[in-house]
Order: structure tokens, then sequence, then C-alpha cells
């Protein structure tokens, strides 16, 4: 039985698909770069600066309470998608969780990918920023 969440595409050329799921680690050749989120930001970007083709390869969600508040991402000056709602008793334990987006960013309006976090949650964005 496979417990496939989805895969992730390698930054190579040519190189295989990588099933990413809820009992394996999502490999270091996904990227090497993180940046670290604190409580209540608003579009941090990941990275100095951000660019087309920056690739975020999951974000590590932390809570702060059971009831931390929501954690969304934009690529570029795009809407922002809610990866994690938050809210009351939105989660039984503090302990850290990751959600995995295997994604480049293609807005070329203020490119990079940023982050925003709500009240009592902390994140850490990974995956290879310019």
């Amino acid at each position: 039985m496979t417990h496939d969440v989805g895969y992730l595409d390698q930054t190579r050329a040519n190189a295989p698909r990588v099933p990413v799921t809820k009992f394996t680690p999502l490999p270091v050749s996904a990227g090497t770069d993180y940046e670290t989120v604190a409580v209540s930001q608003t579009d941090q970007m990941m990275g100095a600066t951000g660019a087309v083709g920056d690739y975020l390869a999951g974000v590590l969600i932390v809570p702060g309470t059971t009831s931390p508040g929501a954690v969304s991402i934009k690529d570029g000056n795009g809407s922002g998608i809610t990866i994690f709602a938050g809210g009351a008793g939105s989660v039984a334990t503090l302990h850290p969780f990751f959600v995995p987006i295997g994604a480049r960013c293609i807005a070329a309006t203020t490119p990079g990918w940023k982050v925003t976090t709500g009240t009592n949650v902390t994140a850490v964005g990974v995956g290879s920023f310019t």
C-alpha cells in the first residue's frame, strides 16, 4: 500500500520524480535554502530578493498554541494561497508539520515566493531562493 501525497519534480533536467509521502522525508536535492518566518508576518520574501524560477519545496508550519493563525503563500504579487487555515482547535499538539508545495515562481511582477503567518504560528520556507 502506498501513501503518496504527490510527487516532487527535481530541479535537474531529466531527473526522476521523487515521491513525497507522510512517511518519507523531503530529499535534500529539493532545495537547501530556508527562510524563517516569525509570527504575524505579511508577505515575507523567501530569499534576499526573489526571482522567477525560485523553487518552493514546502513550508514547515510550527504552531505556538492549539489555536494558531493561518499560513499562506504567494507567487510574486499573485493572490494568497492558504496552505493552513488554522483556527480554534485546528491542531491537537504543538508538533511542527510540513506542507509540500513543489512549485517554481512564475510571476514576473514582484517575483519570488512570499509567506504570510497569522498569530501564534511561525513557519520555515524550504527550497531554492534568490
